[in-house]
């Protein structure tokens, strides 16, 4: 079964409880994902291999480690995956982005697939697919069929909150996807929205609710 680690940390705590107002602004909202993200990504990334190099510094030739490869990638579902990865690639710049798109079917309520952009080469990298909210896992585990269908194994999924329900729908579809989680919510309600929650992600992102 796939590792799940929940976030434990102050900063991490403080700034959903700012998400979570209704109050919040837009601007701050925005910036808040952009923060956690950014936190998120310094837990999931704990584990990358090192390498090695030497250098020299103003004074001597030393010997300093480094990401070993450096092929990373972070994946957005869109829309409202994109402000993540903008944390993301503020902590690893040379990371390489795709994008997966996704929308709801009205009928079965299950995603479809409109639009998948990878590099040439995500099959070799280390893939980091990020989205602000696993609620019904829905969407994670199609976007984490559709990077498989194309070659790609190593596989780690990152959302700022979580309902226990996506959580194990996530695991069971993909148990050798590593899950990363800002804080655990309680369920989801009828309307599959998480609850506390912090509404709809998308929305206040954009300021379109």
């Amino acid at each position: 079964m796939a590792a799940v680690t929940i976030m434990d940390h102050p900063l991490i705590h403080h700034k959903i409880g700012i998400m979570r107002r209704e109050t919040t602004s837009t601007k701050e909202f925005r910036d808040l994902v952009t923060e956690v993200a950014m936190l998120i990504c310094y837990e999931a990334t704990r584990d990358l291999p090192l390498t090695e190099v030497e250098v020299q510094t103003p004074l001597v030739k030393t010997k300093v480690k480094e990401i070993e490869g450096k092929k990373l990638c972070i994946v957005p579902i869109l829309r409202a995956g994109l402000h993540m990865a903008d944390g993301i690639l503020k902590l690893i710049p040379n990371a390489k982005v795709g994008h997966i798109g996704l929308y709801r079917d009205e009928e079965t309520l299950e995603p479809v697939e409109y639009f998948c952009k990878l590099p040439s080469d995500a099959s070799d990298r280390e893939i980091f697919v990020v989205d602000p909210m696993l609620a019904t896992g829905g969407s994670a585990v199609a976007a984490i069929d559709m990077l498989k269908k194309r070659g790609i194994k190593k596989i780690h999924f990152l959302s700022l909150i979580a309902a226990p329900e996506g959580v194990e729908r996530l695991q069971k579809a993909h148990p050798d996807v590593s899950i990363f989680i800002g804080n655990l919510d309680e369920r989801l309600n009828e309307d599959s929205y998480i609850i506390p929650g912090l509404g709809d992600a998308g929305d206040r992102i954009y300021g379109t609710k």
